[in-house]
């Protein structure tokens, strides 16, 4: 999937499917084939635009799970929805063999945390002629919320993911297959977050489309610390979504479709001036 064939009078919506039994935000609730594609297909209900299936966690102190493990949960589910639906559909992995197996299955977009980093993953998104989605992550998810410092987060974050872009494209990715995400939570302190995703217009700057991932980032909580669930930051997670769209960012990784869709439908209205009275 090419971020032109997204629709950007607003930013589309990426509903989250975590086929993991450790996931931050719901705790394997959606682990398992048929949970996973009862939950899918309810994103799709609400709106979602795009569908991003997980199957290793990447939340602060995640475990990494073998390639295999990671093939069963996700390839599955990928094949049976590209059977049934039109709305493109996203890995979220690190693994080059991993991205290889699902775009067979039908995934159309690559969404890697990793930036591209892992050995031979460049080559592989060239071959495969995926979209890839290339994110910042300070250290690893075991590891990235111990001390993360930065001199200047924004500068860093937006050197790192052009220096990354320049790396896909001088592997033979095409450029116009790129899109950008400062990785908000990875390896980031509250005040890093928020930085960056005031600064969003100075990545998008760079020329290439940014997906935006703070639904229900820990974050929040540091803001309101009575959100100690990642349930109880659904408003924190829709204020940043309005944040996002507003400084240009083109794509919103989300686990509240419905209601980012509605908030989304009521600030582009407001913003077309609230049509003819």
């Amino acid at each position: 999937m090419e971020p032109g064939s997204i629709n950007r009078n607003r930013p589309r919506v990426m509903g989250i499917v975590n086929v993991t039994p450790d996931s931050f935000s719901d705790g394997g609730r959606h682990f398992g084939p048929e949970r996973a594609l009862d939950h899918a297909r309810a994103l799709i209900a609400a709106g979602a635009d795009v569908l991003d299936i997980g199957g290793e966690s990447t939340r602060p102190g995640a475990e990494p799970v073998s390639e295999r493990e990671e093939l069963q949960r996700v390839t599955p589910l990928i094949r049976a929805l590209a059977a049934e639906t039109r709305v493109p559909i996203s890995v979220d992995t690190m693994k080059p063999a991993v991205a290889r197996a699902a775009v067979a299955a039908g995934a159309g977009l690559w969404n890697d945390v990793n930036a591209q980093r892992a050995p031979g993953a460049a080559d592989a998104a060239a071959e495969l002629g995926c979209g890839v989605i290339l994110m910042h992550m300070r250290g690893e998810p075991r590891t990235m919320q111990d001390h993360p410092v930065y001199a200047d987060v924004l500068a860093e974050v937006a050197d790192f993911l052009a220096a990354r872009a320049e790396a896909a494209i001088a592997a033979g990715v095409a450029r116009s297959r790129i899109w950008l995400d400062p990785g908000v939570g990875f390896g980031k302190t509250a005040a890093h977050n928020l930085a960056l995703i005031d600064g969003l217009p100075i990545l998008a700057a760079l020329g290439y489309p940014l997906l935006l991932g703070a639904s229900r980032k820990g974050f929040i909580r540091a803001l309101d610390p009575s959100a100690i669930d990642a349930g109880d930051r659904l408003g924190g997670s829709l204020a940043a979504a309005l944040a996002g769209a507003e400084r240009g960012a083109s794509m919103l990784r989300v686990h509240d479709v419905r209601e980012t869709v509605q908030a989304l439908t009521v600030w582009e209205a407001i913003s077309a001036g609230g049509g003819q009275a």
